[in-house]
């Protein structure tokens, strides 16, 4: 017989969305996961759960999302997480793979979703916010589609949802060209819906939450509904983006790139992280001196 001490010990995941019920129609919902708020296996089963919390209640009218971390409001796709955990996830409700189903889900819950964008939201992190009904961001917010410029297809829908946000043409300047977008220029290509000073964000975006929330439910999910219906892509159209964001990321083909980046502080607080679309830019030339250094 085994003793306690041979068996191991598995900890529960920390939570990574925490939920600050405002009032029974209006919910709040903050992000933080490590220092730089990168989205991983355990967000995508947590945020499972969080939409289907959220599809469940009754009198819920609006939701606001917003990150713990100042300058990360979710930063990237965790490019060190289990590839093969990801692979193996069991499809969500609409048969698809639970990253692309949770972003779909979200998107279509009845309750109106605002994202409070402080910081940056790049890759995984912008194509949540993308799934969300409202983006208003600070006047320091930075987002961005990174993985061309990393050697991977963006895998969770930013195609379909940036092409019918922001038109065909705005929507390949952001996807291929891997850049940073601030928050002034995202305003003006319609990445997000406003801009606020970074100080006045949350007063503004609290009290538009709470004029929602004081309306009556069924108009604002049957109004919601009807938007849903005539502006979202059809599911069908995510699978492939995910299917070649499997295929192309992680090949050796790209490893200097990626090793060079995580060498140079991706994923953390400070170096390439802080300006990653501009450091992709400049990296044939930067791995070219790092390799022969």
């Amino acid at each position: 017989m085994r003793s306690e001490a041979d068996v191991a010990v598995v900890a529960e995941p920390l939570a990574q969305f925490t939920v600050d019920e405002v009032s029974p129609s209006y919910w709040r919902v903050t992000f933080r996961n490590g220092t730089v708020n990168l989205l991983d296996v355990d967000s995508v089963e947590q945020l499972a759960d969080l939409v289907t919390r959220i599809e469940e209640a009754p009198a819920l009218t609006v939701v606001v999302f917003d990150s713990a971390n100042p300058d990360y409001f979710m930063a990237h796709w965790d490019l060190r997480a289990d590839r093969a955990r990801v692979a193996a996830m069991p499809p969500g409700p609409t048969g698809l793979h639970p990253y692309v189903d949770d972003l779909i889900r979200l998107s279509k819950a009845p309750a109106v979703t605002i994202s409070s964008i402080r910081g940056r939201a790049r890759g995984a992190g912008s194509e949540f916010v993308l799934a969300t009904d409202l983006r208003f961001a600070g006047d320091k917010a930075i987002l961005g589609q990174v993985e061309v410029g990393l050697g991977a297809v963006p895998g969770g829908g930013s195609m379909a949802r940036l092409a019918r946000l922001v038109g065909r043409g705005r929507a390949a300047e952001i996807l291929l060209g891997a850049d940073d977008i601030p928050a002034e220029l995202a305003e003006r290509y319609g990445y997000v819906n406003r801009v606020l000073p970074d100080a006045g964000l949350d007063g503004f975006v609290d009290a538009f939450a709470q004029r929602i929330a004081g309306f009556d439910k069924t108009a604002v999910a049957g109004t919601k509904a009807l938007l849903d219906l005539a502006s979202l892509p059809p599911d069908e159209e995510f699978a492939p983006g995910l299917a070649a964001f499997f295929r192309t990321s992680g090949r050796p083909e790209n490893a200097a790139r990626v090793r060079y980046l995580l060498d140079h502080g991706l994923q953390t607080p400070t170096g390439v992280e802080l300006n990653l679309g501009r450091t992709i830019g400049e990296l044939p030339d930067a791995i070219y001196d790092w390799l022969n250094a």
